[in-house]
C-alpha cells in the first residue's frame, strides 16, 4: 500500500485496511471472510460508549520530548491535555530526563466557528514558537475545526518559511473514524512526513515502538546480547532520534495496532525491515520475534543462544505454574492487538478462551496482509467465539454472565470494574509488557493464579452491587442490537 507522505492527511483505518467495530461469530470466520475479502462489519442501532482518535494521536505525539501540541478547537476540545501534559511530566521524571514539551489549546468561540479563525491560530503558533521554543510543533484540527473546513495547512506552510523547526499540520477530528487506533495512524504520519530525514548512514539501532518503555532497561539489556541498541518511540524520545529512524537496522513493536503504520511507511519509504512476527508476548510470541530479529539483522546466532539459556531458566517454572491453570475458561476484552496475542498465551498456559472480544478488528495491515496474530491462530489450527465491540460494556456483561468464565482479562480498567460487580474475577492488563518474555510470561501466570484462588473480593462485591442489566436484558441474544452496516 503506497504511503502518500507529501500530503498532511491519511486515509482512515475503516477505508484504507476495511477496519470495523462491530462482528459476532468465530475466530475462523472472522480470518476466513478477512482473506476471502468479504468482511463486513455491521453498525449499532444502540452505543453505550466509545473513545476519540484524537486522544490517541494527540497523546503519542505530546509524549515526544520538547515538542509543541496546539490543539486548535473549543476549550472542551483541550480536555485531553490534562492527562497528556501528566503522564510526559511523570514518564520524564520516572526515566530520569527532563522534558518541556507544552500543549496548548486555540479556544475557539462562535465567531471562530462562523467566520474561521486561522490569523488567530496564525497568531497562537508564532507566540507558541516564541516563547517556549519547541523543537517540533504539531497543529491539530478538532471536530469544530473539521466541520467549518478550517484550511490549517495554508497557515503552517506559510508559517514552515518563518520558525525553523519542524512543523506539521495532524487532522485528527474526532468524528473522522470510528476507530480511535486511527489517531495511532495520524501521530505516525505526521512524524513520517515532517521530522523524520532520509538515511545518510546505516546505525546499529532498531526502532522500537511502545506506550510508556516502562521496560526499557529490560530491553537494552535484551539487546546488548546481540550488540544492538533499541531506540524508544515515542515516549520521552527526542526529535533528533526521530530524524534517525531512517537509519535503523529494523523496526519493531510492542503491539501491532499501535506500530503498523510506522513500521510498513519506513519499510516502504525507506527499506527499514519491519519485523513481521506476533508480537514477544508469551513463548512463541517472544521467541517468533526474537527470531526474526536476528534474522532480519545477521544475529541469528546468539539469539538462538540466548533463547537456549533463557529456556532453560523459565520454562519448567512456566509449565509449573501452568499445571494449576489447566481447565480454566476466560473471557478476554481488548483492542485487537492484544486480544489475539493474549488469547494465544492463555492457550499455552493452558487456558480456555471461550469469548475474544476485539475493540476493533483490523482486516489487514498497511502490508496488505492479515495480521500476524490471526495468522499464526489459524495455523495452530486455534478456534473459539469472537466479536468485535468498541468497548461496548453491556456485550461484555452479556457473555459473562452467560459463560460464566473463571476470569476476565481487560487491557481497559473500566471494563474489568464491571465485571469486578459480577462477581468475575478480572485481571487488567495494563502495562504493556506484562506478558513480555519468559519472566513476565511467568509472573503474568502467577498473577492469575491470585486472582482465582481468593475470590472474596468479588463475591462480596457482587452481593452488595445493584446491576443496571435486568433479567431481561440477560435472556436476549447479544448481537440484538447488532445491523448489518
Amino acid at each position: 500500500m503506497a504511503f502518500h507522505l507529501e500530503t498532511s492527511n491519511v486515509a482512515t483505518r475503516e477505508n484504507r485496511l476495511g477496519s470495523i467495530t462491530g462482528y459476532m461469530g468465530s475466530l475462523r470466520d472472522l480470518a476466513t471472510q478477512s482473506e476471502q475479502g468479504t468482511l463486513r462489519g455491521c453498525s449499532r442501532c444502540f452505543s453505550q460508549s466509545s473513545s476519540c482518535l484524537s486522544g490517541c494521536c494527540l497523546s503519542q505525539l505530546g509524549r515526544i520530548r520538547d515538542v509543541a501540541v496546539i490543539h486548535h478547537g473549543p476549550a472542551g476540545c483541550s480536555a485531553a491535555a490534562a492527562g497528556t501534559y501528566y503522564m510526559s511530566r511523570v514518564m520524564a521524571k520516572k526515566r530520569g530526563v527532563t522534558s518541556n514539551a507544552v500543549y496548548v489549546g486555540t479556544d475557539m468561540n462562535e465567531q471562530d466557528t462562523i467566520f474561521g479563525s486561522t490569523e488567530k491560530l496564525r497568531s497562537i503558533i508564532l507566540e507558541v514558537s516564541r516563547r517556549y521554543a519547541p523543537k517540533a510543533i504539531f497543529v491539530a484540527t478538532s471536530c469544530a475545526t473539521g466541520i467549518i473546513g478550517e484550511d490549517i495547512d495554508s497557515v503552517v506552510e506559510e508559517i514552515r518559511e518563518e520558525i525553523d523547526v519542524p512543523i506539521a499540520a495532524v487532522h485528527c477530528e474526532g468524528f473522522k473514524s470510528r476507530i480511535w487506533a486511527t489517531g495511532f495512524d495520524l501521530s505516525d504520519h505526521a512524524v513520517m512526513s515532517t521530522i523524520v530525514k532520509a538515511p545518510q548512514k546505516k546505525r546499529n539501532t532498531v526502532n522500537f515502538k511502545n506506550f510508556f518503555e516502562s521496560a526499557r532497561d529490560e530491553i537494552i539489556e535484551i539487546f546488548q546480547h546481540f550488540d544492538l541498541e533499541p531506540v524508544f518511540l515515542y515516549c520521552n524520545a527526542t526529535v533528533e532520534e526521530l530524524s534517525h529512524m531512517s537509519e535503523a537496522l529494523a523496526t519493531t513493536c510492542i503491539c501491532g495496532t499501535l506500530g503498523s503504520y510506522l513500521g510498513n511507511a519506513l519499510e516502504q519509504t525507506y527499506g527499514v525491515p519491519y519485523i513481521h512476527s506476533i508480537n514477544p508476548l508469551g513463548i512463541a510470541g517472544f521467541e517468533a520475534w526474537l527470531r526474526e530479529i536476528g534474522r532480519v539483522t545477521g544475529r541469528s546466532e546468539p539469539v538462538e543462544r540466548y533463547i537456549a539459556e533463557q529456556r532453560a531458566i523459565y520454562l519448567p517454572q512456566i509449565e509449573e505454574a501452568a499445571k494449576e491453570l489447566k481447565g480454566l475458561r476466560a473471557v478476554i476484552g481488548m483492542g485487537p492487538g492484544y486480544t489475539f496475542e493474549v488469547s494465544r498465551v492463555l492457550q499455552e498456559l493452558g487456558i480456555e478462551v471461550v469469548w475474544a472480544l476485539a475493540w476493533h478488528y483490523d482486516k489487514k495491515y498497511d502490508d496488505e496482509k492479515i495480521p500476524p496474530s490471526m495468522e499464526y491462530l489459524l495455523e495452530e489450527g486455534m478456534d473459539f467465539e469472537a466479536s468485535v465491540a468498541d468497548q461496548q460494556n453491556y456485550e461484555v456483561m452479556h457473555i459473562l454472565k452467560k459463560y460464566q468464565p473463571d476470569l476476565y482479562l481487560s487491557r481497559h480498567p473500566g471494563s474489568t470494574v464491571w465485571a469486578i460487580k459480577n462477581g468475575t474475577p478480572a485481571v487488567y492488563v495494563d502495562d504493556e509488557y506484562k506478558i513480555f518474555g519468559y519472566r513476565h510470561t511467568l509472573e503474568f501466570a502467577h498473577t492469575i493464579l491470585n486472582s482465582i484462588r481468593n475470590r472474596s473480593f468479588e463475591q462480596n462485591l457482587a452481593q452488595r452491587t445493584k446491576l443496571p442489566y435486568t433479567d431481561w436484558w440477560y435472556q436476549q441474544n447479544a448481537d440484538l442490537f447488532l445491523e448489518e452496516g
